[in-house]
């Protein structure tokens, strides 16, 4: 996602900055604290507008965030 032609469909600017969040799931992965949900972000720099993607986890990251 790095060539990105991204527009901020509020303002129009061209400019932006990529990030990341990962969230729970399901009931079983809110006990045991796996965020098993990963989502880029893309956010405008003139005014902030964000916008979330939904992307893909592996099984390891997954396997790895319930033992730490």
């Amino acid at each position: 996602m790095k060539n990105l032609d991204y527009t901020c469909p509020k303002c129009q600017n061209k400019t932006y900055s990529i990030g990341q969040m990962r969230a729970t799931g399901g009931t079983l992965s809110k006990i045991f604290d796996v965020q098993n949900q990963k989502f880029t972000s893309v956010t405008c720099k003139r005014c902030t507008y964000t916008e979330f993607y939904k992307t893909k986890t592996s099984a390891l990251s997954n396997v790895f965030d319930l033992f730490t």
